[in-house]
């Protein structure tokens, strides 16, 4: 039968179980165990087996089964039902006492479907399904229930970045010519990368008060007062013996 709680979208005669196609459940036992099939066989006053299909191969695409009926050959065709196909197709002499017709409604009118379907003794109960009708030695029982339709899973909204994570964000703001608020920027450095910063970035810089008369007066006189060392005069001016550490590594007295 079909899976649990979903909808059947269509019921059909087998003449035998190897003869439904693709996509086909056939109902080869009843409820008690013994073999489903309801007659001797196909195209013999109700012979054959039921078969199920819940979307595979079903009768009309995009629809449900919502109601299962078994009547008499004699009965009416009931309006808005239509009569179960059969697999092989159909014998031109094939006689049955009892018909099986299925009303199908599109996916999105359904509210009640069938979502299983059971064969079993007539003396059998089968607590939560109805009882639709006899063939033969057997009972035919559907199963009904709410369509439930699937829930497509939510989709996160999207959230605006704040003012302080915008501020972390390595890309520079997209700031068009022509947009309102935006400024033009010059740097010395190259700031488009975390490599392009300099460590004097942003710091304020401001100049001594004494350089400033020389600065205005010529790029010259302020050369003029700067004296050029070689390396051994740096070296003299800078020299250190390290003796302290020296005697503190050997531990000698400090009179040495």
């Amino acid at each position: 039968a079909a899976a649990e709680g979903s909808p059947l979208t269509g019921v059909a005669w087998a003449a035998a179980p190897e003869a439904a196609p693709a996509g086909w459940t056939v109902i080869t036992g009843t409820v008690e165990g013994t073999a489903a099939n309801l007659g001797k066989g196909f195209g013999h006053k109700g012979g054959g087996y039921l078969c199920v299909s819940t979307g595979g191969a079903q009768a009309a695409p995009g629809s449900v089964v919502t109601d299962v009926q078994v009547l008499s050959d004699r009965s009416p065709q009931p309006p808005g039902y239509t009569r179960i196909p059969e697999f092989p197709e159909p014998r031109a002499a094939a006689s049955r006492k009892k018909r099986v017709y299925v009303k199908l409604l599109p996916v999105a009118a359904a509210e009640t479907v069938v979502t299983d379907l059971k064969v079993s003794g007539k003396s059998k109960t089968l607590p939560g399904f109805l009882k639709i009708g006899e063939m033969g030695s057997f009972a035919i029982w559907c199963k009904k229930g709410p369509f439930l339709r699937p829930v497509p899973p939510p989709v996160p909204k999207p959230r605006p970045l704040s003012a302080h994570l915008r501020q972390l964000s390595l890309q520079p703001p997209d700031r068009s010519p022509g947009a309102p608020g935006s400024v033009k920027r010059e740097s010395l450095y190259d700031a488009s990368g975390i490599y392009g910063l300099s460590a004097m970035d942003g710091v304020p810089f401001t100049l001594h008060p004494k350089f400033e008369p020389k600065l205005s007066s010529g790029n010259n006189a302020l050369l003029a007062d700067l004296s050029v060392k070689s390396l051994a005069d740096i070296e003299r001016e800078y020299n250190y013996t390290f003796v302290v550490e020296r005697t503190a590594a050997a531990r000698l007295p400090p009179g040495v």
